[in-house]
């Protein structure tokens, strides 16, 4: 067979734009297309294959396969050489498809006389759609001029299926964009919520995949690189001293002049696409590669080119973020990621927030907690699967997106929601009454906060003061270094709002998942374990000075509390005390007025301080365990990490028995001791804690109210025997016997 020239690519595609423009049914218009193409190809077989459901492929039409075997034929993600194709989004080309890896013979379809064999998936930004087949009794592979023309018609095969060109009856050929989809995440803030999408990048729509004039098309392309490299260099000009960001932009401004992504752009609009879907095919197959890359490195690097690529599909279109649609008045945010000032810019109007990446610890996820937004991240392909103002269904509990719900879904949410409002009234009634056990122990439940957004919650959710304010949030939201004056301004109107009751201010805690973009980056392997929180803060004492003044001057004669983050031995609680009294000093010579008390603490996260030397223990004024550190760091189990971290449970008795030897040696030198994290805020586990001696309890605001109920109907002796007594049996968990328990209460 000949090889394929661009002008015979062109001529094909300028056939299919044909077939596309008429108004015949999507069934027929595929029929077309795979004759069309088995024709152009000279191939005795064309066969399309299209997604019915997230993990099976159905044949949809086909050109020399048996007719009767369309919509019959069905084969799993991964099955056979057309399932392989699909699940690894990668051409298999092979001039013997009986005898290459994973085929699997479909005798209703009668291909068995076909030796060779030509997938290409069919995807468009990263999603997988279907596969493109054609297939010859020639033994022989095809040549790369034929790949690559077959690409680009499954590339316009993409855009069309996105567009509804091949709607029809059944799932595979059911529009898309319509039917009920759920979508399982990770839970990044616990909550309910139902509202209707809003994306924060809307996305581009390519409506003209196929063109006429290739030059006209390549002089389109030129003129928006061209435009694209002057916003790139002006954002430079701009970044000032800001390192992270201008290794960012460095990075548009090498892949805006890369001659090879220009070059196989020009390729694409040879072939016959348009300047837009040239672009967006790069785009595709660079989202693609982001998901089989496992250098990070790579990753970073290949979605800067998804990033650019948005920035010029935006300028070729015209299609700015802003689409004049109306933000629906109960919105659920759609991103691929978020930073805390532009989320921050939403604020709680949202009602609940759904990110394609993030982490649990992003700085999003800090936000949303603080804002008491649902939130679940890793969400798959919510990104193009969602579409402004679709009906949606968040659930933070269970890190679950249902995303144009059926009315089954609905209805059992809406009880959920239903369900919890009741339990939030009853709640109420017991915000203003003290945490006390029917044994009669009484435990401090306090907030935890982060913003002034969360002052508010104080008075309404009943806690005793707050457990831990974030401080890193100010210097995250910002460009560069808050002033002293600013957030001693900041932390004074914190004091003020908690009307007299203890606000913790944790010192600034950056590293591992958060990092200042004006502070140099450090690539670290493991950053959770890296240079972050007190290190970087012994490491950087200008900083930590800094903050330490500003809280003082803060306190205007009022006590003052202050914690220091992931303390791991006794010498770093020792240096950073020092630094306090430092600060104490030097306020005072200036004459300005000193806290009436300081009382400075340290926040247990690593196995290694519950170990600290006796000394460590009489000195510390108080000491806060910080559950989610030290949990992954006592199970070496990464909390981000799906796969690990639901496998270890807080109350397992390797971590309770810890966790009451820290509360023992805490007793001894009558040091307080109260538990921070996840944990702290679930009414089982809050339970157990307290049971084994812990009196104060620090959580999001939300939780108080459950914790609080619980507490008030449960004997706090009773169940430490129950604890006791699994101990003693050998048992992995108290859960199931503490569940038990409870049963019978």
């Amino acid at each position: 067979m000949t090889e394929r020239t661009d002008t015979e690519s062109r001529k094909l595609l300028g056939r299919l734009r044909d077939e596309l423009a008429g108004d015949a049914p999507g069934q027929t218009r595929l029929d077309k297309i795979t004759s069309l193409i088995a024709t152009s190809m000279g191939c005795e077989v064309c066969s399309i294959y299209l997604f019915r459901d997230q993990e099976t492929l159905e044949l949809c039409a086909t050109e020399g396969l048996k007719a009767e075997a369309v919509h019959q034929t069905r084969m799993r993600l991964g099955e056979g050489l057309v399932g392989r194709v699909a699940q690894r989004r990668q051409v298999v080309n092979t001039a013997n498809a009986p005898k290459a890896s994973g085929f699997r013979f479909m005798p209703e379809t009668g291909e068995e006389v076909y030796s060779s064999f030509l997938g290409i998936p069919i995807q468009r930004l990263g999603e997988a759609l279907g596969v493109l087949v054609v297939q010859s009794k020639d033994a022989r592979e095809f040549s790369s001029d034929e790949v690559y023309a077959l690409e680009v018609v499954a590339m316009v095969l993409a855009e069309m299926t996105e567009l509804g060109a091949f709607v029809g009856e059944g799932a595979a050929m059911s529009a898309r964009h319509s039917h009920p989809v759920m979508i399982k995440g990770t839970t990044g803030q616990e909550g309910v919520a139902e509202g209707h999408i809003w994306l924060h990048e809307p996305r581009v729509v390519v409506v003209n995949p196929i063109a006429d004039d290739p030059q006209r098309e390549m002089e389109r392309l030129n003129a928006a690189v061209d435009e694209l490299r002057v916003g790139v260099d002006k954002m430079l000009s701009l970044a000032g001293p800001d390192q992270e960001q201008r290794q960012v932009l460095e990075a548009y401004r090498m892949f805006a002049n890369s001659k090879s992504w220009m070059r196989r752009m020009e390729e694409d609009i040879g072939r016959g696409l348009s300047a837009e879907a040239a672009v967006e095919k790069e785009q595709s197959l660079a989202r693609a590669r982001v998901g089989q890359a496992a250098d990070g490195y790579l990753r970073e690097r290949l979605s800067d080119l998804d990033d650019l690529s948005n920035r010029l599909l935006r300028i070729l279109t015209g299609q700015g973020t802003d689409t004049g649609a109306e933000m629906p008045p109960d919105p659920i945010l759609v991103a691929r990621n978020i930073g805390p000032g532009e989320l921050l810019d939403y604020g709680r109007r949202l009602k609940g927030i759904v990110l394609e990446t993030g982490s649990v610890g992003s700085h999003a996820a800090i936000v949303a907690r603080a804002l008491a937004i649902p939130l679940v991240v890793h969400a798959k392909s919510v990104t193009t699967e969602a579409l402004n103002g679709d009906h949606v269904m968040v659930d933070g509990d269970q890190g679950v997106v249902h995303l144009r719900p059926d009315d089954n879904v609905v209805a059992a949410f809406r009880d959920k929601m239903a369900m919890e409002a009741e339990a939030l009234e009853r709640y109420a009634s017991i915000r203003d009454k003290p945490a006390v056990t029917q044994c009669g122990a009484t435990v401090e439940l306090m907030m935890n906060a982060g913003l002034m957004a969360d002052l508010p919650s104080l008075p309404n959710s009943g806690a005793e003061g707050v457990g831990l304010f974030r401080t890193e949030l100010q210097f995250l939201i910002r460009n560069q270094m808050p002033k002293r004056s600013e957030l001693s301004a900041l932390y004074a109107r914190v004091i003020d709002a908690a009307h007299g009751k203890p606000v913790v201010f944790r010192t600034l805690d950056i590293g591992s998942d958060k990092v200042l973009t004006y502070m140099k980056p450090n690539d670290e392997p493991n950053p959770a374990m890296g240079w972050r929180a007190i290190r970087v803060g012994l490491d950087k004492p200008g900083v930590l000075r800094m903050q330490l003044q500003a809280l003082m001057r803060a306190s205007n004669g009022r006590p003052l509390y202050v914690m220091f983050p992931f303390v791991a031995q006794y010498e770093e609680y020792t240096r950073a005390r020092a630094e306090v009294d430092k600060a104490l000093e030097r306020e005072r010579r200036l004459g300005h007025p000193l806290p009436s008390r300081i009382e400075v603490g340290a926040m247990l996260e690593t196995p290694s301080l519950g170990f600290a030397p006796r000394k460590f223990f009489d000195e510390v004024d108080f000491i806060s365990i910080g559950g989610n550190d030290l949990k992954q760091f006592f199970f070496a189990a990464d909390r981000e990490n799906e796969r690990v971290r639901r496998r270890y449970d807080t109350l397992n008795v390797s971590f309770l028995s810890f966790l009451e030897q820290i509360v023992e040696r805490c007793a001894v030198s009558n040091t307080p001791v109260s538990f921070c994290g996840e944990d702290a805020g679930r009414p089982v586990e809050a339970l157990c804690l307290a049971a084994i001696g812990l009196r104060r309890l620090s959580m999001r605001p939300a939780s108080i109210g459950p914790v609080k109920s619980l507490l008030r109907r449960s004997n706090l002796e009773d169940l430490r025997k129950v604890i006791a007594d699994t101990r003693h049996r050998g048992a992995m968990s108290v859960r199931p016997a503490v569940m038990d328990w409870l049963r019978e209460q």
